[in-house]
């Protein structure tokens, strides 16, 4: 008689969504640090017209809509604050501060960003990839990361900052106006009572949140546009991708920044 063999259970394969996950995260930590270590590039002047470029396309181009979002959001949320507590200054200020300020300034910068920028960084670069231009600049010498990601990652993290000030300041200004006109408080008693409210630490909360917003658009766009592609039919699910994946990423952030940070 024969004795049956016995086969060695089948191995266990890895899970498919959690390989996926780690090669994305990791994917993009990689395009973070290389991005990063090459800021030294910005000493030569096509590296700087990039970055230039950059600024001029997502900052300014971007003031307009930034403007107008401020303004509504201000002209609310004032509202919605003084039909409850009237013309209490410090609750104004305050609510203002935690909400505007802190919060929405920064995320309505992040979001247009996202909007603009980083559908329009992605595609670029996964046209670029695609047609052979990425292989073209390694074959002559320029690195990619030097010429294309860092001075975008830069430029998106600069206007960033900027975007959420310009946000703040149309935003609470549009609360100031409305604020003296209903209940007829002087405009520079609200001015002065609100820079006694908020505090420095709230001031570099914001402006970190800013700045890590940029980069995490930048980043998750430039990792995206970057990956191998083939054909152009890929160029659309690279952009829906990056827009998805950067808004998760921004949420994310500012989610852990609030907890660490208040």
């Amino acid at each position: 008689m024969f004795s049956r063999e016995k086969t060695p259970p089948p191995a266990a394969q890895p899970d498919a969504p959690r390989v996926m996950g780690e090669r994305l995260w990791g994917g993009q930590l990689r395009v973070a640090w290389e991005a990063f270590c090459r800021l030294p590039a910005l000493g030569k002047w096509p590296v700087r017209q990039v970055l230039l470029k950059q600024l001029y396309f997502t900052g300014i181009e971007s003031a307009a809509t930034i403007g107008l979002v401020g303004f509504l959001v201000g002209l609310i949320v004032i509202t919605e604050l003084n039909n409850l507590v009237g013309g209490n200054e410090a609750v104004t200020n305050k609510v203002m501060i935690w909400v505007v300020v802190r919060e929405l300034a920064p995320l309505i910068a992040a979001i247009v960003m996202v909007g603009r920028s980083s559908s329009a960084f992605a595609s670029e670069l996964s046209t670029m990839v695609i047609n052979g231009e990425v292989k073209s600049l390694r074959c002559m010498g320029i690195s990619p990361l030097s010429y294309l990601i860092m001075p975008r990652v830069l430029g998106m993290m600069l206007a960033g900052i900027a975007l959420a000030f310009y946000c703040q300041i149309v935003a609470v200004g549009t609360g100031w106006v409305v604020t003296a006109l209903r209940h007829n408080i002087l405009l520079r008693d609200e001015v002065f009572s609100f820079f006694e409210t908020i505090s420095y630490h709230e001031i570099a909360a914001t402006v970190l949140k800013s700045a890590i917003f940029g980069a995490l658009v930048a980043i998750v766009s430039a990792y995206h546009g970057l990956r191998s592609k083939t054909a152009m039919t890929e160029v659309p699910q690279a952009v829906s991708q990056a827009v998805i994946r950067s808004l998760l990423a921004v949420f994310m952030a500012d989610g852990v920044i609030t907890v660490l940070m208040y």
